[in-house]
């Protein structure tokens, strides 16, 4: 690899590094003027973007047990942000919808930041420095799954923690730590 590759590379890293930190910021916020922790936000985005899902998926797409998931789904429903409904075919399945309120509030909250930043964005780049955009954050976002399910099949190296954002990984049982 040559020096100026190096230097690119570098740059990029930071460039994305910096960017991830500061969608974590905005994330912070939006959920702090929810009323929720950053979770109950992610649990919200994927049902924003989905009519309709079941627990299940939710605990595959979070990295939460499906305890932590029924947990999450009943302070939600409490709030008022989600209701759960019997699955139309399958009784012992259950849908869970985010509520139109909930969709109303997140997305008084969000449209100012989408509308001015498609406005910046679509002033400063060509259309096509956007496919190239679009297409390194899609590839990229590819690579950053497969490392989160590597991530997530390694044991923890101590007792899990309570709070955030955590995915389970391994569970280990007993008082050796042994699975």
């Amino acid at each position: 690899m040559s020096s100026e590759e190096e230097g690119i590379g570098a740059r990029l890293g930071k460039a994305v590094q910096d960017y991830q930190s500061a969608v974590d910021d905005y994330d912070r916020e939006t959920a702090r003027l929810l009323g929720v922790n950053e979770t109950d936000l992610r649990c919200l985005e994927i049902l924003m973007s989905t009519e309709e899902t079941a627990p299940s998926a939710l605990s595959a797409q979070l990295g939460l047990t499906t305890g932590s998931v029924t947990t999450m789904l009943d302070r939600l429903e409490k709030a008022g942000y989600l209701t759960r409904s019997p699955h139309p075919t399958d009784r012992r399945r259950t849908l869970v919808r985010v509520t139109p309120e909930a969709s109303q509030r997140s997305y008084a909250l969000i449209a100012p930041f989408i509308e001015d930043s498609a406005r910046q964005v679509m002033e400063r780049y060509t259309a096509e420095q956007l496919e190239l955009v679009a297409d390194f954050l899609t590839f990229n976002q590819g690579i950053q799954q497969q490392h989160v399910q590597r991530l997530r099949a390694m044991p923890a190296p101590g007792p899990a923690r309570s709070g955030g954002r955590q995915a389970p990984g391994p569970r280990r049982t007993g008082a050796t730590g042994s699975r």
